[in-house]
């Protein structure tokens, strides 16, 4: 492997999360809050570790496929341990395992928090509404940065081209093929980053109109917009009792889900785009589905067929389904059938080429049509059947990639949940805990739902669902192959 490339990129990282906690100083030391001087010595830590390995690996560019593997994740993985040097440092969250969870969740754009307890974290009696503005931004910024991806923005401003290049992309895009938006993939990468920061400026704009503070409007679009679900209140989204807010949110988290590629189609004036892709109308479809059902459930039980409940509906499902994560209702108060609605969407998760966790809509309906396929084949052992996807056409490769995606997926889950039970967490717990990590959503079921966080989780459970998110986000394979005995041979 090429060391001087891969730790030059790193080493990249550490300046590039340095330089970028500027803006959280300056919002310290507006505000006179007490954390200025963690983000202080945080910056200082990464520039002095980033810049002397930089000039000394400058002029190393050479990347191969293995390479690209190990620089994708531990990219990740430095991403997060400097994400919770401030918190650490500013003593926000003097635990260091607590930090970096809560900065594993931010850069995996997970959402599940360990702030809000005072039994563990004492110095914040009202939780998140404790933490100082500038913390506060740091922890939409880093959901922000990780939405459209660490590498995708690094390719964008580095000349990181050619094979490797190409392969970093791959690895870090999510959905089973990596659409290139041009030839070139820097070219891509920055078209990406473009309608990315576009949207999020149209969120921003668009939340401070409707009520929102400047602040507050800035955070929760940093976070919409990766499907990350920090919010700057407790009660999440629903701390907000304006319509007009959630509905802003909703359609915006409905955008997040949607492939980035389509999104740029769109722009440069071909809105067909959208009703021509079987992926876009199967997304939109689950979402009126899930919607009309979890209303009618939650209606016909307490007999009040409001507004109010159809927006919490919608919203709920807009949130599980792309994983963003806000709560504008609590949840577990609805009807099992609801609550069970919602658990399936945290698996299925959003497009393929959205900043969505999960598994994806085109691998959930590729999965389905390689079974029916399976079951035409007891009947015609000799028949060719294709499978298609719309008007494309899959290749065995990505069938069974899919196929290896979806095993390792459901055995991780499995596994997750196994070892949680035995740190005496229910079982329900469990499940919501480990479907949550995996898919990069944030809240789940039980003591871990809507209205709770993982602050009393054990140390080892913590460190078990943080590994969890890094897989969800890097989908897996990209992290597995590092722990292959092929990949060291």
């Amino acid at each position: 492997m090429h060391f001087r490339t891969i730790f030059n990129i790193l080493s990249g990282l550490f300046v590039i999360m340095g330089i970028a906690m500027i803006i959280p100083i300056s919002i310290a030391y507006t505000y006179g809050e007490q954390d200025l001087n963690g983000f202080l010595w945080s910056m200082f830590i990464c520039i002095l570790i980033g810049v002397p390995v930089w000039l000394y690996t400058r002029k190393s560019r050479s990347l191969t496929k293995k390479d690209g593997f190990v620089v994708v994740t531990f990219t990740w993985l430095f991403a997060a341990i400097i994400g919770a040097i401030p918190f650490y440092l500013s003593g926000m969250i003097p635990n260091f395992t607590d930090a970096f969870f809560e900065s594993m969740s931010g850069v995996t754009t997970t959402g599940a928090t360990i702030i809000g307890s005072s039994v563990t974290l004492p110095h914040l009696p009202n939780g998140i509404e404790s933490l100082p503005h500038a913390t506060l931004y740091w922890r939409s910024f880093i959901q922000w940065i990780g939405g459209m991806g660490i590498i995708v923005f690094y390719i964008a401003i580095l000349p990181l081209l050619g094979v490797g290049g190409v392969q970093l992309f791959k690895a870090e895009v999510p959905g089973p093929v990596a659409d290139k938006i041009r030839p070139r993939v820097r070219e891509t990468a920055k078209i990406l980053w473009m309608v990315y920061l576009g949207i999020t400026g149209a969120e921003i704009i668009m939340l401070s109109i409707s009520g929102m503070s400047w602040f507050d409007a800035v955070c929760h679009s940093f976070t919409t917009m990766p499907t990350g679900g920090f919010s700057t209140k407790n009660a999440g989204i629903a701390a907000y009792d304006n319509a007009f807010i959630q509905y802003i949110i909703i359609f915006f988290m409905f955008v997040a889900g949607i492939n980035f590629t389509l999104h740029f189609r769109a722009l440069t004036g071909n809105a067909k785009s959208f009703f021509n892709d079987k992926e876009f109308l199967t997304y939109f479809g689950v979402i009126i589905i899930v919607t009309i059902l979890i209303f009618a459930s939650i209606s016909s039980g307490n007999n009040s067929w409001s507004e109010h409940q159809f927006r919490d509906s919608l919203f709920q499902t807009v949130s599980i389904l792309t994983t963003t994560g806000f709560s504008s209702a609590d949840y577990e108060l609805w009807s099992y059938f609801a609550q069970f609605m919602l658990l399936i969407l945290m698996f299925v998760g959003a497009m393929g080429g959205s900043t969505g966790g999960g598994m994806k809509i085109v691998r959930c309906v590729l999965l389905v049509k390689y079974a029916a396929k399976e079951t035409r084949r007891m009947l015609h052992l000799r028949a060719i059947i294709p499978i298609r996807i719309g008007d494309k056409f899959i290749s065995e490769d990505i069938i069974r990639n899919t196929l290896g995606f979806f095993l390792f997926y459901i055995s991780i889950f499995a596994l997750t949940t196994l070892i949680l039970t035995t740190m005496n967490i229910d079982l329900e717990s469990a499940i919501g805990a480990s479907a949550s990590a995996i898919g990069n959503i944030g809240p789940g079921l039980g003591a871990f739902g809507p209205t709770d966080n993982y602050a009393l989780l054990p140390a080892f459970g913590k460190w078990m669902l943080a590994f969890c998110m890094l897989l969800g986000r890097l989908e897996i394979f990209t992290v597995m192959v590092i722990f292959s005995r092929t990949f060291w041979k």
